[in-house]
């Protein structure tokens, strides 16, 4: 049975029970910052479990894209060793939200495993909760009591978190024995009995005191283990025999020319194992929007990555591999995940770029390495122990994550203080932190049991009661007052209260409380009325610039990649920041693309749309954008700028249409972390103050420019002058790699040069050292392309004409050129020949003399 038709299988199973199919969600949790990565199928249905979400159905099934790399569930380590743990894997699941129960899940894995697929009833084994009885019960009814385990809360008792929602499981296990011996093995972590699904039953809720109390309404939640099914049905004894790796296996023989073994101690086997691992999860994440980097998820995967790139050097592969194998997973898992197709060109560019990166600095390190054990040994250590010191310097420098150094270490029968690590790294990131210290007078924002009605959608200036003044904070029952949130800047204007007006410079959320924070201090004015007027100049800026960053937002995905999603942002009454993931500098016709696109948006004078919708309306809005780490309430606002645009959830304030943006201007484009590009904008009035900035600028400068210029024009002559000092010092080694044709010496020589001129001049300088009896060819590469300069000593130049000779080499390289007899220059487009125009000029010279 083929990987894909038991994918398929399980899904029409229980579609059949009156299940819904529902798309895998992404790796990268949304909305969940608990999460580096999706690691289970529950993931998305959380907040059902919760009681804070719901979905339109009450069954559910699905095959999840899974991560486990990071935290608690981490694999990391057994990937490629065993046969069974992996980064990447695909969960199958059946859900049930307060419908069926633990009867109809039980039943119907039965009826799947075996009337289904046909799983040999000898072979399986059931566990339950020590206490769950009923569980135990339903069981009796398929397999012996033999064969069904009682098992302790550490294998049989599932929980979200140290609160919530939780409860018993039942994991269904299968005996790889010979003998059907396996009933002593059941969750002993070994391969000869591996769990292959796990059925939960959420019926409690752990309160704080940690006790359990029953839930309103009753779950199941079950997870299959794809890969490990797939080699049961596929009589296989490993995941990695499947047909589910054996297409990244084949091309890893085929590059690697080394054979591929069912064997675990084998260690080509091993790396192709982990590679073929690796490249699935970097290629998932990528897909759904991570990046390598030095934080977070990001640093997780640039962990894997540098892991995988060190099991490629020991398959003998010293340039980027990974990437070429981007393809073949796409090929094979496309269909089911179309995300792999559609970033297939953005994963290549990101993982090539990473293995580029990493393969400079990865001979370097490896070479610390052994210098360390080197040391070591000569110190006559009884015990060889990397110290934490040289470990994190491996790490600081090399870039080598502690588990690569473990794992180098670990073949080499080496261990690694990684107490001495984690104190080292401890004390960079207090270093850090001061660095990064900010010293501002901070305002003590107290939580409040009060509640404002923000009304600034609607209003510019409000009306209202009182309801905390004290020092130089006032909250009030209702207010038109932004306050600081989803990177836009708050709004400031003034407070009129008791005959008194207050500057209002800030504005917090307190709690349900909206916090304004005056310029001086207030008299205690509870239960009075105040009228709170927003500053309407710089609130039309803060307007025109949020919309501005959507219309940004929408250009960069269309322009750079569907990876696009903001990382940061700030809006700003002058100006708007935008940070974003990109492996690359966007070019200056890719920008220029993006402000087009985000202008003509506005010259089409488009309605900016706000609506209040209930999140599940507002989810599955087509095309709708939610923030990753945004938490929302039971309903959001959505604000649209052309259906077939941007649709995005935000709570901020918004210009009533597009024209009222006026023109859009890109200011700065810089990196801010690894894999993390920032774009800076301005937007109406500010466009304006940009350019009279720049022609203040430029009428302080126009004086000095003509210095500059002279001053640059000195400084290059004299770069220059020191460069073709040095070319002209390897001449003597060019004259002696000649080679001879009768007496005449030949030297033909790829050079260093950075110009056409430099070239010449070493022409000159090869000429005057040959003196008699000799004849040059120097090349060098120009914007891919090969230029060429040919010299003739004064005695050999009517025999062998130096533009006769360079338009022969030339005609080889697909170009052509020409000159006087003792010096002749020419150029061609096919650089790939270039080396053998060179090595054969010898018998150019020759066959042209005859």
């Amino acid at each position: 049975m083929k990987s894909s038709e038991v994918r398929r299988s399980f899904i029409e199973f229980f579609k059949g029970k009156e299940h819904r199919e529902v798309p895998s969600a992404p790796v990268i949790p949304h909305g969940d910052p608990t999460l580096l990565f999706t690691n289970a199928g529950m993931n998305q249905f959380k907040d059902v479990f919760l009681a804070t979400g719901a979905r339109p159905y009450t069954r559910a099934v699905d095959t999840q894209k899974c991560i486990r790399a990071s935290g608690k569930h981490n694999d990391l380590e057994d990937v490629g060793r065993d046969t069974y743990h992996h980064t990447f894997f695909e969960m199958l699941g059946n859900w049930s939200f307060g419908d069926y129960y633990k009867e109809e899940a039980i039943a119907w894995a039965w009826e799947l495993l075996v009337d289904v697929w046909g799983l040999s009833v000898e072979r399986l084994h059931a566990t339950v909760f020590e206490t769950d009885d009923e569980s135990y019960e339903i069981w009796k009814k398929y397999l012996p009591e033999s064969r069904i385990h009682r098992c302790g809360a550490k294998d049989n008792f599932w929980e979200m978190g140290a609160t919530g929602p939780c409860g018993p499981c039942s994991e269904i296990h299968y005996d790889r024995t010979p003998d059907l011996s396996g009933a002593k093995l059941v969750n002993a972590g070994v391969q000869e009995v591996i769990e292959i699904w796990n059925l939960v039953f959420m019926q409690f809720n752990r309160m704080p005191d940690g006790e359990l109390k029953p839930l309103d309404k009753r779950h199941v939640d079950t997870g299959m283990g794809f890969e490990r099914i797939c080699a049961i049905l596929q009589n296989q004894t490993s995941n990695y025999d499947t047909d589910i790796f054996a297409p990244l296996l084949q091309r890893l023989s085929e590059l690697s020319g080394r054979v591929y073994k069912h064997d675990l101690d084998d260690p080509d086997s091993t790396a192709m194992r982990v590679i073929a691992d690796h490249i699935r999860t970097l290629s998932f994440a990528i897909a759904d929007g991570a990046l390598p980097g030095n934080t977070g998820r990001g640093y997780v995967l640039r962990r894997i990555l540098r892991r995988a790139a060190r099991y490629a050097r020991n398959l003998g592969f010293n340039e980027p591999l990974m990437f070429k194998l981007v393809g073949v997973l796409s090929d094979q898992m496309g269909e089911v995940f179309p995300e792999l197709v559609q970033q297939r060109e953005m994963i290549e560019r990101v993982v090539r770029s990473e293995e580029e990166s990493f393969l400079q600095t990865l001979e370097r390190g490896l070479e610390r390495f052994d210098e360390i054990v080197n040391n070591l040994r000569a110190a006559g250590a009884e015990e060889l122990v990397v110290p934490g010191a040289d470990a994190f310097q491996l790490y600081d420098t090399f870039g080598f994550p502690l588990d690569l150094t473990e794992l180098i270490a670990r073949e080499r029968g080496i261990g690694v203080d990684q107490a001495g690590f984690d104190e080292h790294m401890a004390q960079q990131k207090a270093r850090s932190r001061e660095a990064r210290k900010v010293h501002h007078q901070e305002v003590d924002v107290p939580v409040l049991d009060v509640k404002t009605a923000f009304v600034g959608y609607e209003r510019e200036s409000a009306e209202s009661e009182v309801l905390y003044a004290e020092e130089n904070r006032v909250v009030l029952a209702e207010t038109p007052f932004y306050a600081e949130s989803g990177g836009q800047v708050s709004d400031t204007g003034i407070i009129t209260m008791g005959g008194e007006e207050y500057n209002v410079v800030d504005v917090r959320k307190s709690g349900d409380a909206i916090v304004h924070i005056i310029d001086g201090e207030v008299e205690a004015l509870t239960g009075s009325t105040a009228l709170a007027r927003v500053d309407r100049a710089r609130r039309a800026g803060i307007r025109a610039n949020h919309s501005a960053t959507h219309l940004l937002h929408e250009a960069l995905r269309r322009v750079l990649g569907d990876h696009i999603k903001q990382e940061g942002s700030l809006v700003h009454p002058d100006y708007l920041r935008f940070d974003f993931p990109h492996f690359e500098k966007p070019n200056a016709a890719d920008l220029n693309r993006i402000e087009e696109m985000v202008n003509a948006k506005i010259r089409e004078f488009i309605p900016v749309v706000t609506r209040e919708l209930p999140i599940d309306e507002a989810r599955d809005i087509p095309g709708v954008r939610m923030f990753f780490g945004d938490k929302y309430g039971d309903s959001v606002r959505v604000v649209t700028i052309d259906d077939s645009y941007s649709i995005e959830f935000c709570g901020g304030t918004h210009v009533a249409n597009t024209s009222e943006i006026g023109l859009f201007k890109i200011t700065g484009e810089s990196s801010i972390a690894a894999g993390v590009r920032r774009l800076e904008a301005v937007s109406g009035v500010g466009v304006q103050q940009f350019i009279s900035g720049l022609e203040r600028s430029l009428t302080k400068e126009k004086s000095t420019v003509e210095e500059l210029q002279g001053k640059i024009r000195e400084m290059q002559k004299e770069i220059d002058k020191h460069r073709a000092a040095e070319l002209a010092g390897g001449v003597d080694d060019y004259i002696k790699q000649a080679k001879n044709h009768g007496d005449i010496r030949i030297v033909a020589q790829r050079v260093a040069a950075d110009s056409m001129d430099q070239l010449k001049n070493l022409g000159d300088e090869l000429r005057a050292a040959l003196a008699t009896r000799g004849i040059g060819l120097l090349a060098l590469e120009i914007d891919g392309k090969a230029q060429l300069v040919c010299v003739v000593t004064d005695d050999l130049k009517k025999q062998y004409p130096a533009g006769k000779l360079v338009g022969i080499a030339a005609k080889a390289l697909g170009g052509g050129g020409g000159g006087k007899p003792h010096m002749a220059t020419a150029g061609g487009k096919d650089l790939d020949k270039l080396d053998e125009v060179l090595a054969g000029f010898v018998d150019t010279v020759a066959g042209f003399g005859s």
